[in-house]
């Protein structure tokens, strides 16, 4: 390639194609590096809960940080799907749902009870989700002794549905601690739990106990490999483009070479 050649590819609308090339490329690369962290992400969530999940249960009060508030619920995240055991009356009359759930293909509810811990605490209990147009199944006794998956209080991310903020709710969008504290009655622990055992137990074949999460590492190796594959495609197009557009410039200047030369009008032979 000659001098001429390479100006050639210095010329605005090249250097706009350069450009948008690099930008793509450094677009999805970054992409599929964000992919990886993604995938790191997903182990490191799915190492930790499988490793809680598998722990025997304890009481709630042996693991439970006893400065946690749901103002201030530090150490919270440590004890997050922990098997825990308590026992406590439950508060039938303070039952909300939380609404727009899914599970196993169906549309439904999930129903959370309070559950008065004797010494002034409440806790709430997932006790399960219920199908859409299903009533509350009866409590199988108020004094239970239950053991649950711990979680955190919930909070709206992006554009999720809004929960009023003020007034008694019986349904809400997610089990958000803060909102719910002030129409239960004694003080709300700053953790709640997804039920599994019950004792006296539940009725069977009326709730379904709350899903655990998927575990799986998903699609972000693929989509990383993906995304490293269509920037690797981007600079080949690249140089395919420069070759092509240079053989084309070779090929009209050889062209022009090897023209014979156009006679002055009006000549005589």
């Amino acid at each position: 390639m000659d001098r001429h050649d390479s100006a050639m590819f210095l010329r605005p609308k090249w250097i706009a194609f350069h450009l948008l090339v690099i930008v793509g490329v450094v677009a999805m690369i970054n992409l599929g590096f964000w992919q990886l962290r993604r995938l790191d992400q997903r182990q490191a969530f799915n190492a930790t809960v499988t490793s809680r999940l598998v722990a025997d249960p304890v009481p709630l009060d042996e693991i439970l940080p006893t400065n946690a508030t749901i103002n201030d619920p530090v150490g919270i995240d440590e004890i997050e799907w922990r098997s825990v055991t308590v026992s406590g009356t439950y508060q039938p009359e303070a039952t909300i749902r939380v609404v727009n759930r899914s599970q196993n293909g169906r549309a439904g509810d999930n129903v959370v009870v309070p559950l008065d811990l004797g010494d002034g605490r409440t806790l709430l209990v997932t006790r399960g989700f219920v199908p859409l147009g299903v009533d509350d199944p009866p409590l199988p006794a108020t004094q239970v002794t239950v053991t649950g998956i711990v979680h955190p209080s919930q909070e709206r991310s992006g554009l999720g549905a809004r929960d009023p903020s003020d007034g008694v709710l019986t349904e809400v969008q997610r089990v958000d601690l803060t909102r719910l504290a002030g129409q239960m009655p004694g003080t709300l622990l700053p953790v709640y739990i997804d039920l599994e055992i019950s004792d006296p137990p539940e009725a069977g074949g009326v709730l379904q106990p709350v899903i655990r999460p998927d575990l799986s590492e998903g699609n972000h190796l693929s989509y990383a490999i993906q995304w490293f594959i269509f920037s690797i495609a981007a600079v080949a197009g690249w140089v395919l483009a420069l070759r092509a557009s240079l053989r084309r410039a070779q090929r009209r200047s050889t062209d022009q070479q090897g023209s014979p030369p156009v006679a002055p009008s009006g000549a005589s032979g």
